[in-house]
């Protein structure tokens, strides 16, 4: 699915640059080379459907980079919170970092004596 609508997107991108290349920049585009009345598209209708066409691909093209976005895989999900939370938590767990001498003799005091399974009685 997701192929599908990258391969659109690439196509609409195409065809939408063909159609902004086509038209003229005052605003004739292809119309200037219609110059007879008899013509099946006249000037003005020439210069609508260009019109038309670039708004309908330009929205096309939003609508399908949109679903690509919602319908795509997405990274992460209940198992896991992302990359940039994982990098905010990590430094919670090992403790504050930003002590002062004092505080970090003190912890380092605390912490031995915290060890499980050695007591001063084994000596």
């Amino acid at each position: 699915m997701q192929t599908l609508l990258i391969v659109l997107i690439i196509l609409t991108s195409v065809l939408l640059a063909l159609m902004v290349l086509i038209q003229n920049p005052k605003g004739g585009g292809l119309s200037s080379g219609f110059s007879g009345g008899s013509n099946l598209m006249g000037v003005k209708r020439t210069g609508d459907f260009l019109e038309k066409g670039t708004w309908t691909l330009v929205i096309a093209l939003m609508v399908f980079c949109l679903a690509v976005n919602i319908l795509g895989p997405s990274k992460g999900g209940a198992a896991s919170k992302g990359g940039l939370s994982d990098q905010i938590e990590a430094p919670a767990q090992q403790g504050p970092l930003n002590l002062n001498p004092a505080q970090q003799q003190q912890q380092q005091q605390q912490a031995p004596a915290a060890a499980p399974g050695k007591t001063d009685s084994a000596k």
